[in-house]
């Protein structure tokens, strides 16, 4: 009967718990918006940004001091591209410098003088190729266009000076090693289908720590912890009180991340390969994982709002950290080592290989025990600083109810 009667007060004790959180959650305005509005809208304002995937169109202005056939030639092919666009001739080169520091233009196509009579002696031809390198996807559309433009005209001067006799000779002269480029994982070469899946399980982190961080930092303005002073008077009440708050955050980000992870990328028709079982098999660990991270964090900063501080200085180096755009194998083994202390390390790279390319969870079996072991850590964790807390509040409530009563005596 003792066990039935214990199992009967710590569900009674954590049930007390969730519901007294998830009133606080509703009630206080801050963490609403972490946990409702920001990861309803902000997925979308990212993905509308970048669903464009490419760029196109990109200005570039022509120095031609050729004025010939052929130089003429190599300006239409390169403005009848998809990614380029010949925005206007230059007299001279300072001229077409002054386009591209007011960034008028993005690029420089220059060709000399002797162009043409280079190719007529049968000698190499230089085409010079200035890119702005502020911004990258720009300088790829312009280094690019003008690369396969000079391959194909080179191919053709190739094939004309080879005196070949059929069509199939002339195609194996112009290209003896013929090749196909496949993109896989990533058909349309775009931005937005390599970077917002690694947004959105990052967005899934840094919301749920910042909510987290606001509703306990309101607590102990409140003083609410010494509510929480007669479940805490053994090691399973911890037990309870971080488990009933972990339920009531399960709950709402349950929901939220089915939202970001299935609905956003099906949306603006970012890839999405993945099993529904296996990412919701995946994302369980990294969900409580991301609760208990988050209850650890909140319990060690003072103010709601050094939590807001902390996790935005960490959300750009927490993406490169990922190994998402730079990678993994390169980045050096101390932040390496810094990087798997946040559960969003492996969060990315578990749901890219599901959701990207199409991968079980028998593929990313590595990252999906580091979630578990990170989130038995961080429970632990989360359980010896809850204590700590309530600790200092029943101390607080000690020395209060003293001062209560010396004051009481003396009158």
């Amino acid at each position: 009967m003792s066990i039935f009667h214990n199992a009967h007060e710590a569900l009674k004790d954590a049930s007390f718990i969730w519901w007294d959180e998830m009133k606080q959650v509703v009630k206080d305005e801050g963490v609403l918006i972490f946990f409702i509005l920001v990861p309803l809208l902000y997925p979308l304002l990212y993905s509308w940004i970048y669903n464009n995937e490419t760029v196109r169109e990109v200005p570039v202005v022509v120095v031609d001091d050729s004025h010939t056939q052929l130089s003429r030639q190599f300006v239409r092919r390169c403005d009848a591209s998809p990614d380029v666009k010949i925005l206007a001739y230059a007299a001279d080169m300072d001229e077409a410098k002054s386009l591209l520091s007011r960034q008028v233009a993005r690029g420089i196509y220059y060709i000399p003088s002797d162009f043409e009579t280079n190719v007529n002696r049968l000698q190499p031809a230089v085409v010079s190729v200035f890119c702005d390198m502020s911004l990258m996807m720009a300088y790829k559309a312009v280094f690019q266009t003008a690369q396969l433009v000079t391959m194909a005209m080179g191919s053709e001067i190739t094939t004309k000076l080879g005196g070949h006799y059929t069509k199939r000779e002339e195609q194996i002269s112009a290209r003896p090693l013929n090749f196909e480029e496949v993109a896989i994982f990533n058909p349309t070469g775009g931005y937005g289908s390599f970077i917002i899946p690694a947004v959105l399980i990052l967005i899934i982190q840094q919301t749920l720590v910042l909510g987290i961080g606001l509703s306990a930092g309101t607590a102990r303005e409140r003083n609410r912890y010494r509510n929480l002073i007669p479940i805490s008077r053994h090691y399973n009440g911890m037990f309870r009180i971080v488990g009933g708050k972990a339920l009531c955050y399960f709950m709402i980000y349950a929901v939220m991340s089915a939202y970001l992870v299935l609905v956003v990328p099906r949306l603006f028709g970012f890839t999405a390969i993945g099993h529904w079982q296996d990412l919701a098999l995946f994302l369980l660990p990294f969900l409580l994982d991301c609760i208990f991270f988050g209850m650890v964090v909140s319990c060690l900063v003072r103010y709601r709002e050094n939590v807001m501080l902390l996790m935005v200085f960490v959300t750009l180096p927490l993406l490169f950290l990922s190994g998402i755009s730079w990678p993994q194998t390169s980045i050096p083994g101390f932040w390496q080592g810094i990087s798997w202390l946040f559960p969003s390390t492996f969060g990315i790279r578990g749901f890219v290989r599901i959701n990207e390319m199409g991968g079980t969870l028998a593929d990313v079996l590595p990252e999906y025990h580091y979630l578990w072991i990170q989130m038995t850590v961080y429970f632990i964790l989360a359980c010896l600083v809850y204590r700590y807390q309530i600790f200092q509040a029943r101390q607080s409530a000690r020395q209060r109810l003293s001062e209560i009563k010396a004051a009481t005596a003396t009158d």
